[in-house]
């Protein structure tokens, strides 16, 4: 079992307890010791971190990291951290371990470590739908793609929903396949956002990676495939995470065009 590092806040009365776990991992391969890249005069795990002190439905917000160094930074601007061990098969994997030490957690929301210009809004938005649904195992999110070139690419993970707003499939490939242009059909892109309620996290991570899983590499996959439903939450926002070097500057003059106008909730 992972272990605290620094004080977690009492238990809140609400039937329902929130937790944010922002994964925060050191080897990365694209870009090693991305969370600790300072953008703007903050390291980047900082900047995710403030904007989910904005959000309004969550209880708790902790770091799950790996490593001492991405621990003292947590600690240094006042974040709540638990160690993780350094290999897990899975993301998921991670984040259940990191829940493991938060045994009072109804619900847990993986907000992913990279990505500094989320709308907390969004965040509010997967907790209100887990609120809403005692049913409810998972939740996500996605937004409209506007770009052809984005359609296409296999980074860009797209989903097809039910008409209650519940995945039907996800895929790397352009989904669905536009043989016609029917009136009033909309492509999503999928955001790595996800929403579980804490016993399905526990059952999730002790089924074994699914074919479909294996073959696109996407783990929300075993989930479906195992029956599970998964709510969706349609969102405008299209923010970028930062996946290597090369995109830091962009992402920074974001982040300083975004704090010369932005006032926290």
């Amino acid at each position: 079992m992972p272990s605290v590092i620094n004080h977690l806040t009492p238990v809140s009365p609400s039937s329902k307890h929130i937790v944010g776990i922002l994964p925060a991992r050191w080897g990365s391969t694209r870009f090693p010791g991305k969370p600790l890249h300072r953008l703007a005069g903050k390291t980047l795990i900082q900047h995710v971190w403030e904007r989910c002190q904005e959000c309004t439905l969550l209880d708790r917000v902790v770091i799950a990291t790996d490593d001492d160094r991405i621990r003292d930074e947590a600690i240094s601007f006042g974040a709540e951290v638990v160690m993780t061990a350094a290999h897990h098969p899975t993301g998921t994997d991670r984040i259940a371990e990191a829940a493991a030490a938060i045994p009072q957690a109804s619900h847990i929301i993986n907000i992913q470590g990279d990505e500094p210009l989320i709308e907390p809004t969004l965040i509010d938005e997967l907790a209100q739908a887990m609120i809403n649904d005692d049913a409810l195992p998972m939740v996500t999110a996605a937004n409209p793609i506007e770009d052809e070139a984005a359609y296409h690419d296999p980074n860009v993970v797209k989903v097809v929903l039910d008409l209650n707003g519940h995945a039907l499939y996800f895929s790397r490939s352009p989904l669905p396949y536009r043989r016609t242009q029917p009136a009033g059909l909309t492509l999503y892109r999928h955001k790595g956002i996800y929403g579980y309620r804490r016993d399905f996290l526990e059952t999730f991570i002790t089924w074994p990676p699914s074919p479909l899983e294996q073959a696109e590499s996407l783990e929300q996959l075993r989930a479906l495939e195992n029956g599970a439903r998964i709510k969706v939450i349609i969102t405008t926002d299209d923010s970028i995470g930062l996946d290597t070097p090369e995109q830091a500057p962009l992402i920074e003059s974001l982040l300083t065009r975004l704090s010369s106008t932005h006032i926290p909730h």
